[in-house]
């Protein structure tokens, strides 16, 4: 049995879930879409684990440029996690209030802060964020 270090087996998680990805878009034959109306992420809001492991992933990619912390992406919304959005709502522009609620305007930041990470854009995380019309 070999046995894997915590962050080889996140890559390995994280190649599964974009390999899953890929296929499922080949088999449908059509482009990704987001889910029209895909709720907002946050305190009172919904906190569906996938969509609040999108957010960790994405948000850590504001916090490593910044040379912040990492927040864990288990896909638990806790104080650690709103306060990264939080902050990444402060620190970038068109994001809307810093309120730490992952909105429209949010989830158009989120996944358009790195266009280098296969989640963002149109990429896995697309269909859980919320976005403006259009995007």
């Amino acid at each position: 049995m070999i046995r894997l270090s915590r962050n080889a087996n996140n890559v390995l998680v994280r190649v599964a879930c974009a390999a899953a990805a890929v296929t499922a878009m080949s088999l449908s034959g059509g482009t990704a879409s987001a889910a029209t109306g895909a709720p907002y992420v946050g305190d009172g809001y919904s906190k569906n684990a996938t969509a609040v492991w999108c957010v960790q992933h994405l948000v850590n990619d504001f916090r490593r440029a910044a040379g912040r912390a990492a927040v864990a992406e288990d896909g638990v919304w806790g104080p650690q996690t709103r306060s990264a959005v939080v902050d990444f709502q402060a620190n970038t522009d068109n994001t809307g209030p810093a309120d730490g609620i992952v909105g429209p305007l949010t989830g158009r930041g989120l996944l358009n802060y790195d266009a280098t990470d296969i989640y963002a854009g149109h990429g896995y995380c697309y269909s859980y964020l919320p976005t403006p019309s259009g995007f």
